[in-house]
């Protein structure tokens, strides 16, 4: 369904990103936010499936301006090298990449966010700095920044059993974001990343989904002109 193709970013470097578009007229567009594991076929998979749902969906290649064309696997060493280009990529690049990303589909409409993990932590943080409303999946970096005030709407989805966020680290965040809409399910980390056997809670996923889902149309299309 959809393509790949070259990004102009703020910082003048041109990175890959990875667009689908609905069939019809878009209710919306929305930024997908990477994993530490890159643009790979699982997050080209969550593109299309929110293409299938209406919006024109985009996912920016975060890590090219450290090295091009990342796609890792859900092993020993994809996770060694995904720290370790997280380490290369500021929050501050991630965020100006995801308001280029927004800019390129701004014909689709009003846009959001949805980032998962690493990217879970940019989309909250694309509420904060650009203002667009965003839904951040299990976003263990969260914390950092609990004294910025989100300036969209925001929903978070967090697994109960996430070894990496202590239910105290959820906790702070609703008291610190009272306005948003938060949801813990009986998963762990990454529980909806399908193509990991080890982390993929179906029936988490499905649940998230449909909130989510709710949330783009209510602050997304509801709000189409």
């Amino acid at each position: 369904m959809g393509q790949t193709i070259q990004l102009n970013t703020s910082r003048m470097h041109c990175i890959g990103a990875y667009v689908a578009h609905p069939v019809g007229t878009p209710k919306g567009g929305l930024v997908v936010v990477q994993e530490i594991f890159g643009v790979n076929a699982h997050m080209r998979h969550v593109v299309d499936r929110f293409a299938q749902f209406g919006y024109t969906a985009i996912a920016p290649a975060l890590f090219d301006h450290v090295e091009t064309g990342v796609e890792l696997d859900y092993d020993e060493a994809g996770f060694a090298r995904g720290k370790a280009l997280v380490g290369e990529t500021t929050f501050a690049q991630a965020v100006d990449d995801v308001a280029s990303a927004a800019e390129s589909i701004g014909s689709a409409g009003k846009t959001g966010c949805v980032g998962y993990c690493w990217g879970g932590t940019v989309a909250l943080l694309a509420a904060i700095r650009l203002g667009i409303p965003a839904v951040s999946y299990y976003g263990a970096r969260n914390v950092n920044f609990l004294d910025q005030v989100p300036q969209a709407p925001l929903m978070f989805h967090f697994g109960g059993r996430d070894a990496s966020i202590a239910p105290e680290a959820i906790d702070r965040q609703r008291a610190a974001w009272p306005d948003a809409a938060f949801h813990t399910y009986p998963a762990g980390h990454a529980f909806d990343r399908e193509v990991d056997s080890r982390a993929y809670d179906a029936r988490s996923a499905q649940l998230a989904l449909q909130r989510t889902l709710a949330f783009l149309d209510e602050h997304l299309a509801g709000m189409r002109a």
